[in-house]
């Protein structure tokens, strides 16, 4: 039988949603609350099935977001999510089709990259995405961390308060806004992000609301949120918590620090969980004991691919001075060729560069590694990733593409 890959009509979404579930193990049939929920995400023409008859058996979905490229500058991203293949139905190359449409769609509407996070890892390098942030969780042993048991707030006439629901759907947007313009990688978050994550929305089989602090300035400005959850037990009449964190914003390092350390001053709680971070949060040293802090996890999370090499060069900032001609390799042809980039602290150009001899020759997934600064270019030459043309090219490179801190992602989508 044929299997047709289309876009998802509107009156088809409930079939599809049924394969998305299926797809990723979940219960198959959604409460009728859950699907209605579920539909606000649908835009005509961004949600793709995989149809044999009137079955669907794969699923994608695509939507709009910005990226922040390294500088705060913001980049048109084609975001990809809910990506699934029945069991029935793997190994037929239903995934590339979805894919390659997508990317088709997105690279004529003028995105300049591509971004999903990767359930599995080595699914998306053969479509041109590369892992461009990484990510690290920390447990917290409270008991070792070196903190003083006495403390009630911030020493710097900030405070800390709680808050409910509706307070982090007015305070948080704003919030996030001058967050994310100063983390390259971070993305954007639509209304529907924070009516979900706070309850409004019902998206999932069940919801347990969380707590939630701010943390405002002495001048009262709110510069830090955090939602956090609590479970735990009595031992020998004595408590084992341990305070969850669904997500923590800081607009400011002293905003960071005080929340962390609230979260540590919570009677009963022994133990934090951190959530995802970035791998170079200052987590630990906020600690008078940084081995109180146990990295518990760690992996790839943003990845990324190039659609627009000129654009996506230009729109980021460069520490270094200096003229680059890269030859990009891109099988499916949306990005490939050969690229002059003259960039300085000032500001970047790139153009086409046919007729110049190349410095590097690298895969478009490899420029998507380094395009946020996650990666030097010198490791990946080493690793036989990147291809020199011309010797120390790749550490030419670097001096260029070198940032002061590396890039991360708070959100998953």
């Amino acid at each position: 039988m044929t299997t047709d890959v289309r876009a998802v009509a509107e009156a088809e979404f409930e079939d599809w949603q049924r394969a998305l579930n299926t797809g990723f193990l979940r219960e198959p049939v959604m409460a009728p609350e859950q699907l209605e929920a579920r539909r606000r995400q649908f835009v005509e023409g961004r949600l793709l099935g995989a149809f044999e008859g009137d079955r669907c058996v794969a699923t994608f979905r695509s939507f709009a977001q910005e990226v922040t490229a390294v500088g705060g500058g913001p980049v048109r991203a084609d975001a990809i999510t809910n990506v699934t293949v029945s069991p029935t139905h793997r190994r037929r190359g239903l995934l590339t089709r979805m894919m390659s449409r997508d990317l088709a769609a997105a690279k004529e509407r003028g995105d300049v990259v591509a971004t999903l996070i990767a359930a599995e890892y080595p699914i998306y390098g053969r479509y041109g995405f590369g892992p461009a942030t990484w990510t690290t969780e920390w447990t917290i042993d409270v008991t070792r961390a070196g903190l003083d048991p006495r403390w009630s707030g911030p020493e710097d006439g900030g405070r800390i308060d709680l808050v409910d629901a509706e307070d982090v759907r007015k305070l948080g947007p704003e919030l996030h806004e001058r967050v994310r313009r100063a983390q390259p990688g971070a993305v954007s978050r639509d209304e529907l992000w924070w009516q979900v994550n706070t309850g409004l929305v019902p998206f999932g089989s069940s919801w347990t609301e969380p707590y939630y602090a701010v943390h405002r300035s002495a001048s009262g400005e709110v510069e830090g949120m955090v939602s956090y959850e609590s479970e735990g037990t009595w031992e020998g009449k004595q408590p084992q918590h341990t305070a969850d964190v669904n997500w923590l914003l800081a607009a400011t390092e002293a905003a960071g620090g005080a929340l962390w350390r609230y979260l540590c001053s919570i009677d009963w709680i022994t133990k934090v969980r951190s959530g995802w971070r970035g791998p170079d949060d200052l987590l630990p040293f906020f600690l008078p004991n940084p081995r109180a802090a146990r990295v518990t996890g760690h992996a790839d999370w943003l990845w990324v691919r190039i659609l627009d090499v000129v654009r996506a060069l230009e729109a980021r900032t460069y520490e270094g001075t200096g003229s680059l001609v890269l030859e990009v390799v891109d099988r499916d042809r949306l990005a490939g060729g050969r690229f002059r980039l003259e960039a300085s602290p000032d500001g970047a150009s790139c153009a086409p560069a046919d007729g110049a001899g190349a410095d590097l020759t690298l895969p478009v997934g490899e420029l998507a590694a380094v395009w946020l600064g996650d990666q030097p270019l010198v490791r990946l030459a080493a690793l036989g990733r990147v291809q020199e043309e011309r010797e120390g090219a790749a550490r030419k490179a670097d001096a260029l593409f070198r940032t002061s801190g590396r890039p991360w992602c708070p959100d998953i989508f």
